[in-house]
């Protein structure tokens, strides 16, 4: 009997009536012969709600009571999802986090997994029941519960499916899959059948909210097969796959895009060693994540400038830090910010092997007149910022110099 793991995100049961309609789902793999895990995230809007009450209540709240807290949006719809797989006629039961149990570390708020002890669903699964765990949920070994932060349904549901050695991982969401684009603002976008663990990682990490990066990197760790495919419709989805299975790789599969990105420029620093970790140290130490990095040659071998990108959300954090570095001795003339900026990456395996990517890239913007303010790569990526005005124009004209046009 093989076994899935289903998870449905929070427009999936955003309410009793979508919840009936994901447990009719549930109990068609039932009857097909699987067993099943379910993984709930809480109704659509609940977290917030809860974020908003602990914000509301103390500013400075403590992050266990506040796990304790936010951790009840999924609790609620585990219990529902179960009572409606019951009045169905399927076997079902709700296990917590806690119960299961899913050990995580210390982290409040962004726990991560470190083990899923199995001895007790597995008893449940065997007897035939369908297990419902609610997703975003873990506990410390001193029996806190814990949450593994935004986002972390997916995780939860794709580190069960390893745990459990599930054939398959299906992530129910409000899209039909994992597209080239944003269908929103590319209407040729297409939906990809196949898509490699490092593309969809690369997708993840630069700007795509189809899925959550950490469970993408459990997937491609653990080689579990992951599926992404509408709750609203019975169409297939997107399998997320190791690239062996992929016979014909595309040059370039996807174009993501993030908002969330800001620009810094450090002007008139001193061209010296150790100036980048004068920089960059004090920003590590106050927990704030640097993108994208270009550093100017110095024309006069004295001083040269630092740009690089943080999250829109750290940015005056970032600036507050760098200022006090200023203060305590560090050299430079200005630092200069701009929050008006987007970052855009071009990703596909097929890189590796086809010369040519970034020139596209570039040729294409600036025949669109579009300036290019950072360039960043890997193996499978090219990324650009740009200004955000230009976004919509980039990717179409983007999306289309790649082939990636529908019909």
């Amino acid at each position: 009997m093989s076994r899935l793991v289903l998870k449905f995100g929070g427009t999936s049961v955003a309410d009793v009536a979508r919840i009936k309609i994901a447990a009719a789902r549930v109990k068609r793999e039932v009857d097909a012969g699987h067993q099943a895990i379910v993984v709930v995230s809480a109704m659509a809007g609940t977290t917030n709600q809860l974020v908003a009450w602990c914000n509301e209540t103390a500013a400075l709240h403590d992050q266990r009571e506040y796990d304790a807290v936010v951790a009840s949006g999924e609790q609620i719809t585990s219990g529902l999802m179960a009572i409606a797989l019951q009045s169905l006629g399927v076997k079902a039961r709700s296990w917590m986090g806690w119960q299961i149990p899913v050990m995580t570390d210390a982290a409040h708020g962004k726990a991560r997994i470190r083990e899923i002890r199995r001895d007790a669903m597995e008893a449940s699964l065997a007897a035939g029941e369908v297990a419902v765990v609610p997703g975003f949920q873990g506990r410390t070994e001193d029996g806190r519960i814990t949450t593994l932060g935004r986002g972390g349904s997916d995780t939860s549901a794709v580190a069960l499916a390893a745990a459990f050695e599930a054939e398959r991982c299906d992530i129910f969401t409000d899209v039909d899959g994992v597209f080239t684009t944003d269908p929103r603002i590319v209407s040729k976008a297409r939906k990809l059948d196949r898509i490699t663990y490092e593309e969809m990682l690369e997708l993840a990490s630069q700007g795509s909210k189809v899925l959550q990066t950490r469970s993408v990197e459990i997937a491609m760790n653990h080689r579990v097969r992951v599926q992404v495919l509408s709750s609203f419709n019975d169409q297939p989805g997107t399998l997320v796959v190791d690239e062996d299975e992929i016979v014909e790789k595309q040059v370039v599969s996807g174009i993501a895009y993030s908002r969330d990105e800001a620009k810094i420029t450090v002007m008139g620093v001193a061209d010296r060693p150790g100036v980048a970790a004068a920089i960059f140290g004090p920003l590590a130490e106050a927990n704030i994540n640097v993108d994208m990095i270009v550093q100017n040659v110095a024309h006069d071998g004295r001083e040269t400038d630092m740009t690089f990108t943080v999250g829109r959300a750290e940015l005056d954090h970032a600036v507050r830090v760098l200022e006090n570095a200023l203060h305590k001795g560090f050299e430079a003339a200005t630092i200069a910010h701009d929050s008006s900026v987007v970052k855009i990456s071009v990703i596909g395996v097929g890189m590796r092997s086809h010369p040519g990517v970034a020139l596209t890239m570039f040729r294409t913007l600036a025949e669109k007149g579009i300036n290019i303010q950072v360039i960043s790569t890997s193996e499978i990526k090219v990324a650009v910022l740009i200004d955000e005005e230009y976004l919509e124009l980039a990717l179409r004209a983007l999306h289309t110099a790649y082939g990636l046009d529908a019909g």
